[in-house]
């Protein structure tokens, strides 16, 4: 531990005072997100407490304000900032669980392919060539509704989550693939590689237990970037409707249902969600835009 306090990267992070400010917001995010059932005033899916003559009720802040909802509520009168804390539950779950999923799937299609090199190389990076062809969004539509015309939908809505995982996680590997792939093509042919192959290791061993290692840190910027992107596009797929159930809304839900309501006055209803949304996708941005820089041997 004090290794690491001693360490050019806790120096880069300390004197960036944007980097310690967007860490604080996102510790903050994440935080109030997971410890929501001790944290949030009130359960928004608890249906025995909710209050219908408490909708619309607006922020605290006005003259029609009630300080028991601060942010207001919404058509069912769920308070909006315990609504907010749940769903982001929802949202970083699904980005942190579809960025794991993508960055599995890519490190090992990139080991394989920089490491074999010839025939797999060029079919593993064809595959990733075709899918970035194609926006990450249409590809989790497109494997949402074959899941969705595939199975029941009482069987879909009991796994629709995982499958937002897979659906954004299967999207994003080839980022991942072609990164790792470049940086194994540089490491194969250095004398520790050679030296591996002398003794008689096998392939499988040199990669996992010697490349892998020399490979991970532009994994590790490219996986904090992806978050943000995969929180993103989880946001959008339940604003289209095709995410999560309304049973575990997202900040992307609430932000759909919030939308009906805005041109009739209760804006607060989808402004505070996004807010959210917009304040912990930055917070994640910068701080993968300091880790990239943190990590890049040229900028020291």
């Amino acid at each position: 531990m004090r290794a690491f306090f001693d360490s050019d990267l806790w120096w880069s992070f300390t004197r960036s005072r944007i980097t310690v400010a967007s860490a604080i917001v996102a510790f903050i995010c994440i935080g109030g997100a997971f410890m929501a059932p001790l944290l949030a005033p009130h359960d928004p899916f608890d249906l025995a407490s909710l209050q219908l003559m408490d909708a619309f009720t607006p922020p605290i802040w006005t003259a029609e304000g009630n300080p028991t909802y601060p942010l207001g509520t919404d058509d069912q009168g769920r308070d909006v900032l315990s609504a907010i804390m749940y769903g982001a539950r929802v949202s970083l779950f699904v980005g942190f669980a579809a960025t794991i999923f993508a960055t599995c799937v890519g490190v090992l299609v990139g080991l394989l392919a920089g490491y074999l090199g010839g025939t797999a190389d060029a079919l593993l990076m064809r595959i990733a060539d075709i899918q970035l062809t194609f926006p990450s969004i249409l590809v989790a539509l497109l494997v949402d509704g074959i899941v969705r015309a595939a199975l029941p939908r009482e069987v879909h809505d009991q796994i629709a989550l995982f499958v937002v995982v897979f659906a954004i996680g299967i999207s994003e590997w080839p980022k991942f693939a072609r990164t790792v792939r470049g940086s194994t093509l540089v490491e194969r042919n250095k004398e520790y590689v050679l030296a591996a192959r002398v003794i008689g290791l096998s392939k499988a061993k040199i990669m996992l237990q010697h490349v892998l290692p020399n490979v991970l840190g532009p994994v590790l910027v490219i996986g904090t970037l992806n978050l943000a992107l995969a929180i993103l596009a989880e946001a959008t797929l339940s604003f289209l409707g095709v995410g999560v159930p309304p049973t575990q809304p997202s900040l992307g839900t609430l932000i759909r249902i919030g939308n009906d309501f805005l041109f009739s006055g209760e804006w607060w209803i989808t402004i505070f969600p996004g807010v959210a949304l917009i304040v912990m996708v930055l917070s994640v941005n910068l701080l993968g835009d300091w880790l990239r820089d943190a990590l890049n041997p040229k900028l020291r």
